[in-house]
């Protein structure tokens, strides 16, 4: 029996497939739900993403697509064919329009991009996107997306319950990485926060990557996490 809670998604940011087997394998029952991103394109993450899903697991393939409208539905029409249940465009409202009509009848959700966690806003001047405070950003671009007709974003657990409060945002999934358990490093991320603060902020998932894969006893990793989440 399953004692797994989906909240939690698991980010399997290892090189190729059959690394991030091995690690489904360790947390067996303990996660139900995954993360494949670009870095494992290569080394097979769709293979894999078949292979999670064929062992009852939930999938999250998070490729941040941009691209001209026809390109976008194209790849998301032949996406969707995978049984996958989140996919990740950037938060452009034509994107996602283009996301959503591709993906058609199929039960796979369209999560948004409004700024990766791994920016601030020295970041985003250098990529001369307009001032102002990146929370207001982050939102605006939230309910643009909404309102092409997302099912979530992706935002950093500073922004959820900023998101939680528009009034687009009912009904719809908000998506944090940026999620570090305390005590842990924050790496590359900028915008983070704790498990437990990011779903109290207004998040229904946590995406933690580096804190399970990489500690010493991954399963002991995780266990601590779903704790944190039970406790809320």
């Amino acid at each position: 029996m399953s004692t797994a809670d989906d909240r939690l998604i698991v980010a399997l940011d290892v090189p190729n497939a059959l690394q991030g087997l091995r690690l489904v394998e360790k947390l067996g029952d303990e996660v139900s739900f995954y993360k494949i991103g670009l870095g494992m394109l290569t080394g097979g993450g769709l293979a894999l993403a078949n292979e999670l899903t064929e062992k009852g697991k939930r999938v999250f393939l998070d490729m941040k697509l941009f691209d001209i409208g026809q390109t976008i539905e194209n790849a998301v029409t032949g996406l969707s064919q995978y049984n996958l249940d989140f996919l990740t465009v950037h938060g452009d409202p034509n994107v996602v329009r283009a996301a959503v009509a591709g993906r058609g009848d199929k039960n796979l959700k369209i999560l948004a991009v409004t700024v990766l966690t791994s920016q601030d806003r020295s970041d985003l001047d250098l990529a001369l996107i307009r001032s102002g405070d990146i929370k207001d950003i982050v939102c605006e671009r939230a309910r643009l997306a909404f309102m092409a007709g997302a099912d979530g974003v992706i935002a950093s657990p500073q922004e959820a319950a900023l998101i939680r409060a528009l009034p687009e945002a009912e009904g719809k999934l908000i998506v944090t990485p940026g999620v570090r358990p305390t005590g842990t490093n924050a790496d590359d991320q900028k915008r983070v926060a704790s498990p437990a603060v990011a779903i109290g902020n207004g998040a229904n998932h946590v995406v933690v990557g580096r804190p399970i894969w990489k500690a010493e006893d991954p399963l002991s990793a995780a266990r601590l996490i779903k704790a944190e989440l039970a406790a809320i």
